[in-house]
């Protein structure tokens, strides 16, 4: 679950969150395509195998990981994980690494992204402007600190889970100014939004997150608007439901940094599965086509 996908001189490559392959446990998973057609998973390949010492490595929970290319050729990856000192807390942190499948390296001595107070931080993508400026949106998890019900946040008062925007240096994690919040959750979003991508389609900055609760059908993949990139962003959608192509539940969407390529995932049968297709937009209108 949980794709992030990136495209380079040899194709593609998409990542995805932490599982256990043949009883090992893969911080972070990879699959790789010459063609966007034909995918190969890279089976006890692990881009992510060591992690910072601030993590909870008893039982780290590695999340959404994202990668986007550097100006020097380099790589680094966005991604959540445990914090030992508050288990139950998620936080942001960045690798980097020469080769797009890694080994990515976390130098960090401390979360990079982590509200504590408002329940941490999840779900960080980065995305190049066409101005050459930087930026990573994420999505600060306030239902880890909510009173309850579905997805930990139905029972009020309702806790905002609002996704930001951190504009950063070309390094890809030095921060420049404070976070701006794009959107959060109203009484259509259920108990949150999340995963936040950005892209540019036409003249319009798109953000894509998912609304209500993984767990349940209602769980969906939305958009919001805007002609700047810092905002205000209007809410338009959902682009995919339950019952849309047999999945239950899609969420998740990733797209390739400055690109219409788009990977999401959904239950389908047999646990969750990766899906694709490419997108378009006319106005306000999002819409997805050679989907599989």
């Amino acid at each position: 679950p949980d794709p992030g996908v990136i495209r380079v001189h040899d194709g593609w490559h998409a990542f995805a969150t932490n599982a256990k392959v043949n009883g090992k446990l893969i911080h972070v998973q990879v699959a790789y395509s010459p063609d966007w057609k034909k995918w190969t998973y890279r089976k006890g390949k692990d881009a992510l195998p060591k992690l910072p010492p601030w993590a909870d490595k008893k039982n780290p929970r590695v999340w959404a990981p994202e990668v986007t290319q550097l100006n020097d050729g380099s790589f680094i990856m966005y991604y959540s994980v445990a914090w030992k000192a508050h288990p139950a807390i998620h936080c942001v942190s960045w690798a980097t690494s020469k080769k797009v499948e890694g080994p990515y390296n976390d130098p960090t001595t401390s979360p990079w992204i982590c509200p504590l107070a408002k329940g941490g931080a999840i779900d960080a993508a980065g995305y190049r402007n066409n101005d050459g400026t930087r930026w990573v949106v994420y999505k600060v998890d306030g239902n880890a600190v909510g009173h309850g019900g579905v997805c930990g946040n139905t029972v009020k008062p309702i806790v905002p889970t609002p996704i930001m925007l951190q504009q950063v240096r070309q390094d890809g994690h030095t921060k420049i100014g404070n976070p701006i919040q794009l959107i959060t959750n109203g009484p259509a979003d259920g108990p949150v939004v999340e995963a936040p991508v950005l892209t540019k389609l036409g003249d319009k900055y798109v953000l894509f997150f998912s609304s209500n609760c993984f767990a349940t059908p209602k769980y969906d993949i939305a958009y919001a608007t805007s002609k700047n990139i810092k905002g205000p962003y209007k809410k338009f959608g959902p682009l995919y439901v339950t019952g849309n192509l047999g999945m239950r539940a899609p969420g998740g969407l990733s797209i390739a940094v400055n690109g219409d390529h788009a990977m999401w995932h959904a239950d389908f049968g047999k646990g969750r599965a990766s899906f694709t297709g490419i997108l378009s937009q006319r106005g306000n209108l999002v819409t997805a086509r050679n989907l599989s």
